[in-house]
């Protein structure tokens, strides 16, 4: 079901932006740098997110010195979901990858990431995996342990991390998740795993890299929950996922 030949695929590598002018042309050399070499055919696609700074223009300028970049642009900030959704619109890998374009997570590990997909439907980062280095300010860390403890209890998360902004699919299962998706801003990644978890889709957890700078807002924080609580009752009382997925995935979908 999964053997693919690596120098037959061909991989996408999206990076929502939103007012990254001071890291977006670095974010591209990086991420440039991590699939040179690796036997895979790919193309880099930057979404930015309605920008009010340069971001959009560094970014077209990097494509200009660079085939494998393209460059789409928001005419309003719509969140990071909106960008994925963009992004995955204009790809056309076997597999579709996101990261973050801030830098605080290293793209080197994306080969690793593409190859676990072979064997998985979809590899995401783990600021818990045993091999991963992580720097987070004390208050950050422990935001991201409550929410996650909340999202397993309304939700029914199965892997240790929701947030990290590193996530990596086969191209026919993102497609099949991004049918179901509504939110597309703070808890994106947490309704995307819970739609796979829905479709039955096998994950695979990898370590990262990653150095945690940006502090949440109180405003943050509730939009973030409020996301959440809507995610829950879609799921638990609704029902919507499950009936929206049953002529998705009719023999493979877990409705219990």
């Amino acid at each position: 079901m999964f053997s693919v030949r690596a120098e037959a695929l061909k991989v996408s590598v999206i990076l929502p932006a939103y007012k990254e002018e001071k890291t977006i042309e670095e974010a591209i050399r990086k991420v440039d740098c991590a699939l040179k070499g690796t036997g895979f055919s790919y193309e880099i696609i930057v979404v930015d997110d309605g920008s009010p700074d340069s971001t959009s223009l560094k970014a077209s300028q990097c494509a200009v010195n660079n085939s494998h970049v393209k460059v789409i642009r928001h005419a309003a900030n719509m969140g990071k979901g909106a960008a994925v959704r963009t992004g995955f619109s204009h790809s056309t890998g076997d597999y579709v990858a996101y990261i973050d374009s801030d830098l605080e997570i290293s793209p080197e590990p994306l080969q690793t990431y593409f190859r676990a997909l072979s064997s998985a439907d979809i590899a995401i980062g783990s600021k818990w995996h045993p091999k991963s280095k992580v720097k987070t300010p004390f208050i950050r860390r422990l935001l991201s342990i409550g929410f996650y403890a909340l999202a397993k209890l309304l939700i029914g998360i199965k892997v240790s991390d929701t947030q990290t902004g590193l996530k990596a699919f086969r191209r026919e299962a993102l497609e099949k998740i991004l049918r179901a998706q509504l939110v597309k801003r703070y808890a994106f990644d947490v309704e995307l795993l819970a739609v796979a978890s829905l479709l039955n889709l096998k994950i695979v957890e990898l370590p990262v890299n990653m150095e945690l700078k940006a502090k949440f807002s109180p405003t943050d924080v509730l939009r973030m929950l409020v996301e959440l609580l809507g995610i829950a009752y879609r799921l638990r009382i609704l029902r919507w996922y499950q009936k929206t997925l049953a002529g998705v995935c009719q023999n493979n979908l877990a409705i219990a």
